[in-house]
């Protein structure tokens, strides 16, 4: 198993240098340190929705909550989680599959309780 996990480490680096891709990890000590908070901020944004879908689903109440706004995010997301797949970039895709869930969720329900 050792040896499988050598060639594919080695598959992607001549990968990386192919497609004239930085270097992973990065050399510079401050962008590692970016690519390893990257996914902590995924997560911090998808936390900070939870409150607005409870207060629209368990409360039942979407008082000033612009499902226009919303659904607008959700497209947005649309298009980001496309970029990250094109890409293949795991933070981009991981964060906006869940913000293009969360944001349609909550698009859905200042439409049903607004």
């Amino acid at each position: 198993m050792p040896n499988h996990t050598i060639g594919l480490h080695h598959f992607h680096v001549r990968k990386r240098i192919h497609l004239k891709h930085e270097k992973f990890p990065h050399p510079n000590k401050l962008k590692r340190i970016v690519d390893k908070l990257i996914y902590g901020v995924a997560i911090f944004g998808i936390v900070m929705t939870l409150p607005q879908l409870q207060k629209i689903w368990l409360d039942h109440n979407a008082a000033g909550v612009s499902a226009l706004s919303w659904s607008a995010y959700a497209i947005i997301s649309v298009f980001w989680l496309a970029y990250g797949i094109l890409h293949r970039e795991k933070p981009i895709i991981f964060a906006n599959s869940f913000y293009l869930m969360l944001n349609l969720l909550v698009a859905i329900g200042a439409l049903i309780y607004g």
